[in-house]
């Protein structure tokens, strides 16, 4: 019993590991899983096989290499091998093998492909280097008839940074991708990434499909909003945005997991966009210190994009923060701490004497050393800064009041606005964010939501060493047990 509850939790730890940064995959979409090219390339053999023998066992049968794609010096054709099979195939059906670790190689549970697959699978190894033409042989298979080949096509675009996708722009199908925008039968990943594709492609009368679509109250036709509101905005630039501040931002009834998803838009358009200037992003932005509630996702925002003009807004939301928006105190002695104007140090006493708690809370899991020059327009150059061991720290810190420490003395360097960017390439979100991106992009969080505070930043070093240390604390803790 110990066993399995530990593997489990093992799971349940690794599972909440976030994944790869933004810059390094489309903004609003998330992979499936691994993509065929991906596991193909992390394994020592791989092969086209068929069942000569119905299974004897009800975990086994016997397959026949019919032709190799990788591993030529490990297999050959017309090779025999018993594999764990747990399904019902006639004999003569075919499948795709993956093995590893030779010589007796240990085989992935074998995947059934149609001819079609596997012509598609055999011509993945032989795809050019260069990523846009890559993209280019995947773009033909997107919700294409065979689920297989849809999905695995849909992961590697899931996976490929935004710039890549823009210079995909003249090989985009316009009038195929706003079909599939207004199929709801269409899972909402799928819709972010045809949203983003739009984005790219799309003409300025697009936006009033996308507008209607933002209007409506089906929740089916808003599937993806995120990616929704985004798009809206790169067709109709800073005129797009006066509806996104009327419906979610300053719409004190817009629901969490609407607004949330504007959000998430503005911070694409904030960085990524290049459609809108930072300046109207933030102007957007600072209408959610109206909702004191929701304050705390955007402090952060204002923070790393140096908007020091809300200081007395965000104190006056400290003074008054009650237990809806008590959460807020940290983010806002942060912002003040991470500010470069003299005037921010005098607030900092004076919140410091109102909760004495909140300033500890904020002190102690995030120092945030000021630049020497108090200005806003400062050179990017970053000065190392060595902290103590077990602590890692980045600038998306200032929103939270607690961090998971991964044991590692690691160098980070302070930029001009006071946050921390990380030296090594650590991947680090916020807990709290995580969890509501995930209720914000499921279908139930439009009817309620519950969150916890405060806000636990989650880092991730390495997913091999973060796994393998999971394992054996596990391990030593169930042999503890027995």
């Amino acid at each position: 019993m110990y066993k399995l509850s530990f593997a489990t939790a093992a799971l349940v730890v690794w599972s909440s590991l976030p994944g790869f940064a933004a810059e390094d995959c489309c903004p609003f979409c998330s992979a499936v899983s691994q993509t065929l090219r991906q596991e193909m390339e992390a394994m020592d053999a791989v092969a086209i096989a068929q069942i000569v023998k119905g299974t004897e066992t009800d975990s086994d049968a016997e397959f026949s290499i019919v032709s190799l794609i990788r591993g030529d010096s490990l297999l050959k054709e017309g090779q025999t091998a018993r594999i764990n099979y747990f399904g019902k195939a006639p004999e003569g059906t075919q499948f795709l093998l993956m093995g590893v670790d030779p010589p007796e190689l240990l085989w992935s549970s074998p995947l059934p492909v149609t001819p079609l697959a596997i012509k598609y699978v055999k011509a993945i190894p032989k795809l050019p280097e260069d990523p846009l033409k890559r993209l280019e042989f995947y773009l033909g298979y997107l919700e294409h008839p065979e689920a297989l080949l849809a999905r695995d096509a849909y992961d590697e675009f899931a996976s490929a940074p935004y710039p890549e996708l823009k210079l995909l722009k003249d090989k985009l199908d316009r009038e195929k991708l706003l079909k599939w925008i207004q199929d709801t039968s269409l899972p909402p990943d799928r819709k972010r990434l045809y949203l983003v594709m739009l984005g790219v492609c799309g003409k300025p009368e697009d936006a009033t499909l996308l507008e209607s679509m933002l209007r409506s109250d089906d929740p089916n036709k808003r599937a993806g909003l995120d990616a929704m509101i985004a798009c809206y905005v790169t067709l109709r630039g800073d005129d797009g945005l006066k509806l996104i501040d009327e419906l979610f931002l300053a719409n004190k009834q817009s629901q969490y997991a609407d607004t949330y998803a504007a959000i998430m838009a503005l911070r694409f358009h904030g960085t990524d966009g290049g459609i809108v200037a930072k300046e109207r992003v933030l102007k957007s932005m600072q209408l959610i210190l109206q909702r004191p509630e929701l304050a705390d996702l955007v402090i952060p925002d204002l923070a790393r994009w140096e908007d020091w003009s809300q200081i007395d807004r965000l104190v006056e939301l400290f003074k008054t923060a009650d237990e809806k928006s008590s959460w807020v105190r940290v983010p806002v002695i942060n912002y003040l701490r991470a500010c470069p104007l003299p005037e921010a140090t005098a607030k900092i006493e004076e919140l410091k004497e109102l909760d004495p708690a909140a300033f500890k809370r904020a002190t102690s899991f995030f120092p945030v050393p000021k630049p020497a020059t108090p200005t806003t327009n400062q050179s990017s150059s970053a000065t190392p800064v060595q902290l103590a061991p077990g602590a890692v720290f980045a600038k998306t810190a200032i929103a939270g009041t607690a961090i998971v420490q991964t044991g590692l003395a690691t160098p980070v360097q302070a930029n001009p606005a006071g946050l921390f960017t990380p030296a090594l390439p650590l991947k680090i979100k916020s807990g709290l964010e995580l969890a509501r991106s995930e209720l914000a992009r499921s279908s139930d969080a439009r009817s309620s939501l519950v969150v916890n505070r405060p806000i636990i930043a989650v880092v991730e070093p390495n997913r091999a060493f973060v796994i393998s240390v999971i394992c054996m604390v596990s391990l030593t803790i169930w042999l503890t047990m027995w």
